[in-house]
């Protein structure tokens, strides 16, 4: 177990089931601590109508304290925010081996702060990216699959958050390779093995 703590970037709308598995078996079976980072420490509420209130703003964060960062998807990331903090937080962790997770229109941010114009990298579709972030220059590097770490930057398409929560548990070293494999099965294909009952 690590004293750095899982954080999630919340913010009004997120898309808080593209989170859930991962942060779920995070707590459960990894026993990490979660805390929501916002961009300002005002209560927002996803997507589903969850209220959320920040423990922490980007301008408070400590690299140091963070474990991994995961990025939900959300209609912000198609507006506007505070894109000159984020980046300097995203630069910062990618450059001291803080893995960051980021899923759906949240790879827009990864894509902002030149996170995958050298890693290879997923999202929504191909061209997505392209679209909504001018500055990227990575769509060479796109695979059309679920989720793709490629050195501690995960990213996921909004149509998978079991392979991204997977990812996200092997990049934490959360599971054994059987019990990863046990988890997927139960939560992508609704199959629970025989041992596991």
């Amino acid at each position: 177990m690590t004293s750095r703590a899982v954080h999630v970037l919340v913010f009004e709308g997120f898309a808080d089931w593209e989170a859930a598995h991962a942060l779920a078996e995070l707590r459960r079976s990894g026993a990490r601590s979660v805390a929501a980072v916002g961009f300002d420490s005002a209560p927002v509420t996803s997507m589903g109508g969850l209220r959320v209130v920040p423990d922490r703003t980007l301008r408070e964060f400590r690299p140091a304290e963070v474990e991994i960062l995961i990025i939900p998807g959300g209609d912000l990331w198609e507006g506007t925010y505070d894109e000159p903090t984020l980046n300097d937080v995203l630069t910062e962790l990618v450059s001291t081996d803080v893995p960051v997770a980021a899923i759906c229109a949240g790879t827009l941010a990864a894509a902002r702060a030149g996170l995958l114009n050298d890693r290879r990298h997923t999202s929504n579709v191909a061209g997505y990216i392209a679209e909504h972030a001018p500055q990227y220059s990575g769509a060479a590097l796109y695979e059309s699959v679920p989720a793709v770490n490629d050195r501690g930057v995960i990213t996921a398409s909004g149509l998978a958050p079991i392979e991204f929560a997977r990812e996200i548990f092997k990049q934490l070293r959360v599971f054994s390779a059987a019990d990863e494999d046990l988890w997927f099965d139960m939560f992508k294909h609704g199959r629970l093995a025989q041992s596991a009952i």
